[in-house]
């Protein structure tokens, strides 16, 4: 973070687009200011394309007027319903390289709500009443763009000391804050989670006060939120915020549900939520496909079903990744999630994660390699990526034994990839020459068939070749009295 003097904040906005914003003001005799985002992210020295102007009076006849100096180049869009307006045009920069600018524009205004609403009762209002309204400190500040004043930074809340601590604070007391806009508390995880910052503990006992208003938010704004979070740096950091405050609970209860260690016999089972965002902090590591981190945060959902105390071996979560598995559709549903291919990844992750890891605590034979990339099939790497994440024990011999397998399980697949594992794996005798060699329909029978001719070609039994697959075949369909 870097501090800048008002004179400092007018260099850096002493660009084209902010002194025809202020001109076209000026002209109406409007005060107008930056802020939000834009404002927040330039003390953080990170780039914004996305600029949000307040206008003490009309924020759609500034955009208007900006329209008029700009000219074709430039494309407008007002919502009136909404009293915003959006100016859109290209530039190119000083390389030469065409760059979108984007500014949204509003009047500055108050607002009010109802206890069983998001939507605002809205009325006109001044700059203070603006900045009343936002979410956080951080994204309360405000810079002139008139003229005579161009460059102040207006921070009425102390955005500036928030941003320096790295502290997350509601500008109005938390609960008015929270009560009026329950999605605020995603964003204000969301925010700590991106920035790695702080939440200020009045604003974080608000957050576990005020956690079951999060309910009246639809599903899609909620997993907007989450996706965010979920693609930060560490995310773990987030659903770490998420338990405690008690929205975790809420929106993806099987998720919270792992957060228990039971202990019987003066035998215990590990915390399975902390293992989970140790899981998910790996694969971030190495990956930033949101879909194989989702997989990794439900990998082991279906635990709290599974879990059993077993006299002999302590606790057992059997069969865990196929109830997980089955769990996925409907998480998926709850929080709008997409419902298709990307659906169906997940949950073939989270169903197959216990596989290379069984291969792995045994001798790698060649067979159970060739079964584990048939059934994966393109997404061998990232199921492989999710199980080398999933070694979270800290028994560093037992790790170190599970590491090393799983690179031999890596290098025979690698072998296989090479020699075209589909030839090598698709049986060349087909269910329709079966069909048609026996004179059957499409029946249990063919399946069995070619179940038979599969099995032999994986577990390396036969070539995959004509010759001794028909041998097995008119075996196989005489034994069951079809020949």
């Amino acid at each position: 973070m870097k501090l800048y003097s008002d004179e400092e904040l007018a260099e850096i906005l002493d660009q084209d687009i902010f002194h025809q914003i202020s001109e076209a003001a000026d002209h109406l005799g409007m005060e107008c200011y930056v802020v939000g985002g834009y404002v927040r992210d330039i003390f953080l020295e990170r780039p914004s394309n996305d600029i949000d102007v307040v206008v003490v009076g009309s924020g759609i006849k500034v955009a208007e007027e900006l329209k008029r100096m700009v000219g074709k180049k430039a494309h407008l869009s007002v919502f009136k319903n909404f009293g915003t307006a959006q100016v859109k045009f290209t530039r190119k920069d000083e390389r030469g390289r065409r760059k979108e600018i984007e500014v949204e524009f509003v009047g500055a205004r108050k607002e009010s709500y109802s206890h069983d609403s998001r939507k605002p009762i809205v009325e006109d209002g001044t700059l203070e009443d603006d900045q009343n309204r936002r979410d956080f400190t951080i994204n309360a500040m405000a810079i002139c763009l008139n003229k005579n004043r161009f460059g102040e930074l207006v921070d009425p809340f102390n955005g500036l000391a928030d941003l320096e601590d790295g502290i997350i604070a509601t500008p109005l007391e938390p609960g008015i804050t929270f009560s009026d806009d329950p999605l605020r508390m995603m964003r204000c995880i969301r925010f700590a989670t991106q920035l790695n910052f702080e939440i200020e503990p009045e604003t974080f006992e608000a957050l576990q006060r005020m956690a079951d208003r999060i309910k009246i938010v639809s599903g899609e704004r909620i997993k907007d939120e989450l996706n965010k979070i979920i693609m930060a740096p560490h995310p773990s950091i987030g659903f770490e915020y998420l338990q405690r405050s008690g929205l975790l609970q809420i929106i993806l209860p099987e998720l919270s549900a792992l957060d228990i260690v039971e202990e019987k016999n003066g035998r215990r089972h590990k915390n399975n939520f902390y293992h989970t965002l140790e899981v998910l902090e790996n694969v971030v590591a190495q990956t930033d496909n949101l879909w194989l981190r989702w997989a990794a945060i439900l990998h082991d959902v279906g635990k709290t079903k599974s879990k059993r105390w077993d006299g002999n071996i302590g606790w057992t979560f059997h069969n865990h990744n196929l109830i997980g598995a089955k769990m996925v559709p409907q998480i998926f549903r709850r929080l709008m999630l997409p419902m298709d291919m990307k659906m169906k990844y997940v949950q073939k992750l989270v169903e197959m994660h216990m596989r290379p890891i069984v291969i792995a605590d045994d001798i790698v034979t060649d067979s159970a390699v060739r079964r584990l990339l048939n059934d994966a099939g393109e997404d061998i790497e990232d199921l492989m990526t999710l199980c080398e994440a999933d070694i979270t024990s800290k028994n560093e011999v037992r790790k170190k034994m599970f590491l090393e397998n799983f690179r031999t399980v890596r290098e025979k697949l690698t072998d296989l990839k090479e020699k075209d594992y589909v030839r090598l794996l698709q049986p060349v005798i087909d269910g329709n020459e079966i069909m048609e060699m026996f004179n059957l329909k499409p029946s249990r029978e063919v399946g069995t068939l070619k179940q038979y001719l599969k099995d032999a070609v994986l577990d390396n039994k036969v070539e995959n070749e004509r010759e001794p697959l028909m041998a097995l075949l008119m075996a196989k369909a005489k034994e069951m009295k079809l020949i």
